[in-house]
C-alpha cells in the first residue's frame, strides 16, 4: 500500500492506495498523534509520502517507527504545485500515486539532534532581529526628535547616555534590549557547548576566518 499525507497545521489528508492505484482509504485526520495512529491502526504495511511542512517532523518521527516513510520536497515535486484543481484530497492522492510509481522528490530528513541543534541557531538569528529592530526604533526616535548621541551605538557608556536623555520611549526599549542581551548571551554559550561536542562543527572552525567569528 501507498499513502499520501497533505499535512496542515490542524489536520492532514490521507488517501491510501494499492499496488494498482486503487484507493482503499481516504480521511481527514485531526493533527494529533493519537488521532494519526488511531487512523493507520489496520494498516499493516505501506510506504508513506508527507509533503514538507512547518508541521511534518512529528509525524514523521512517529510514523517512521512502524513505516517506511518519505518526506516529500514541494518544490521539485511540481505535479501538485502546478495542479489546477488544488484540493487537499487530491494533493494526498497525488502524493500516494507518485510514491506508488517512484515519483516522488525526496528532501532530506536530519536527525532529532540536527533538528534541535537548527532549532537554537534559529532562535538565537530570530532574538539578534528582533533586538536588531528595537535598535533601529531608537535611531529613528532620536532622528525624529533632532537628538544625537556620541560613542559606538548601543555600548554600555552608549546606552548609559541614551538614559540620561529620560524619554518614556527610550528606556522602555532600552529595558527590552537589556533583557534579549542576557538571553541572546546564554542561547549563545549553549550552542558554544554544544559545538565542542560536534565534530562537524569542530571542523568548520579549523577554516581560517570561521573560528574568530564571534556567534
Amino acid at each position: 500500500m501507498f499513502v499520501g499525507l497533505d499535512v496542515h497545521k490542524k489536520y492532514l489528508q490521507a488517501a491510501v492506495v494499492d499496488n494498482e492505484g486503487t484507493i482503499l482509504k481516504e480521511a481527514r485526520v485531526p493533527n494529533d498523534i493519537k488521532e494519526i495512529e488511531r487512523f493507520f491502526a489496520d494498516i499493516e504495511d505501506a510506504k508513506i509520502a508527507i509533503e514538507s511542512s512547518s508541521a511534518w517532523y512529528h509525524i514523521y518521527e512517529s510514523l517512521s517507527k512502524r513505516f517506511q516513510v518519505v518526506l516529500s520536497n514541494p518544490v521539485k515535486t511540481k505535479t501538485i504545485a502546478s495542479a489546477k484543481d488544488k484540493t487537499e484530497r487530491l494533493d494526498a492522492l497525488t502524493l500516494a500515486n507518485l510514491l506508488r510509481g517512484g515519483y516522488i522528490a525526496e528532501s532530506y530528513v536530519p536527525s532529532r539532534r540536527i533538528m534541535d541543534l537548527r532549532g537554537l541557531v534559529r532562535h538565537r538569528a530570530g532574538l539578534v532581529r528582533i533586538r536588531t529592530s528595537l535598535k533601529n526604533k531608537i535611531h529613528a526616535h532620536l532622528l525624529m526628535h533632532g537628538l544625537k548621541i556620541e560613542g559606538t551605538p548601543f555600548t554600555k557608556a552608549y546606552m548609559d547616555k541614551l538614559r540620561e536623555i529620560h524619554d518614556y520611549k527610550i528606556d522602555g526599549i532600552l529595558n527590552v534590549i537589556e533583557a534579549l542581551n542576557c538571553e541572546i548571551d546564554q542561547v549563545s554559550r549553549r550552542i558554544t557547548v554544544e559545538a565542542k561536542d560536534d565534530e562537524c562543527a569542530r571542523l568548520l572552525m579549523t577554516i581560517p576566518g570561521i573560528a574568530g567569528v564571534k556567534i
